[in-house]
C-alpha cells in the first residue's frame, strides 16, 4: 500500500485514547496519560492528534470532529464479562471508565466508516467491540508461550510476528514477518465475526486482527509507535492515507 497522504492542505484529524491514573505520581488527584511517541508516530505520518477523554457521553461529538480514531494500549484489561466470560482471571486489571469510552468510540468510529487502528490493549478492545474474546492470561493458556511481557526494553524488538498474506496488513507492511516488540500478558482469542488474523507470534498467540467488511479496521499487538520494525512507520502511513478516502 502507498503512503500517500491527503493533498489538502489540513492535516487529518486522528483521536487518539488516553489512559488514567488514580491521584498519586503526576497529581494528587485523577489524571490522564498519553506517552508521546504515539503522538510523534501520528504527526510524523502528517496526522494532527488529539487527545480524547473518557467521556462516552461526548464519543458522538467527538467522532464528528476527528477522521480517524487510536485506541492506545495500557496496564489494564478489558473486563471478561464483556467478551462473556463468567470468571476473572486473578491477574486482570480493569479501567472500567476508560473501556466505557473506548468501547463507545470504537463503536461509534465503526458505524461511521472512520478508520481505526487498536494498539496492544487497543487491538484487544477492538476484538471485543467486534465480537470477539479474549485470552485471559498467555501463560496459564498457551503451553510453551514466547515471554510476551519482554526482559529487554520495550524500544527494542522482543520476537518475531508471522503477517498473513492477502491481508491489509501485509499490503500495509509489505513484508511476510515483521519484528516488534511485546508487552502484553492476554491476546485475542477470537477476533469476532467477520474478522481475521493477520499476524501471528512463533508460538501461535494471536498478534494482529482486522475486519474486511470496514475500510481500514486494524488492530496490532504489539506498540508501532516505538518505529522498530520499517512497517510499524507504514502503519501509520497507512492510517493518514486511509482518511483521504
Amino acid at each position: 500500500m502507498s503512503s500517500t497522504r491527503p493533498s489538502n492542505t489540513h492535516p487529518p484529524v486522528i483521536g487518539v485514547t488516553l489512559d488514567s491514573e488514580l491521584p498519586g505520581g503526576y497529581s494528587k488527584f485523577p489524571w490522564y496519560a498519553l506517552r508521546q511517541n504515539y503522538a510523534s508516530a501520528i504527526a510524523g505520518a502528517g496526522g494532527l492528534p488529539v487527545a480524547l477523554p473518557h467521556l462516552p457521553e461526548q464519543a458522538a461529538a467527538y467522532l464528528d470532529r476527528i477522521d480517524a480514531l487510536v485506541v492506545t494500549g495500557g496496564a489494564f484489561d478489558v473486563d471478561p464479562a464483556l467478551y462473556g466470560d463468567a470468571d476473572r482471571h486473578g491477574t486482570v486489571t480493569l479501567k472500567e471508565a476508560r473501556t466505557d469510552a473506548e468501547l463507545a468510540l470504537t463503536r461509534g468510529a465503526l458505524a461511521r466508516g472512520l478508520p481505526v487502528l487498536g494498539i496492544c490493549g487497543g487491538e484487544q478492545l477492538l476484538a471485543v467491540a467486534l465480537g470477539g474474546t479474549l485470552i485471559q492470561h498467555i501463560p496459564d493458556a498457551v503451553p510453551g508461550a514466547l515471554a510476551h511481557e519482554q526482559p529487554n526494553p520495550r524500544d527494542e524488538p522482543g520476537h518475531a510476528v508471522a503477517v498473513v498474506p492477502g491481508t491489509l496488513l501485509h499490503r500495509i507492511v509489505g513484508s511476510a514477518s515483521m519484528r516488534v516488540n511485546s508487552s502484553h500478558h492476554q491476546a485475542v482469542r477470537d477476533p469476532g465475526r467477520g474478522a481475521v488474523v493477520n499476524a501471528t507470534a512463533p508460538d501461535g498467540v494471536i498478534e494482529g486482527i482486522e475486519d474486511p467488511a470496514h475500510r481500514f479496521c486494524l488492530g496490532v499487538q504489539w506498540h508501532p509507535e516505538f518505529l522498530i520494525d520499517p512497517g510499524d512507520r507504514r502503519i501509520f502511513d497507512a492510517l493518514i492515507a486511509a482518511c483521504a478516502r
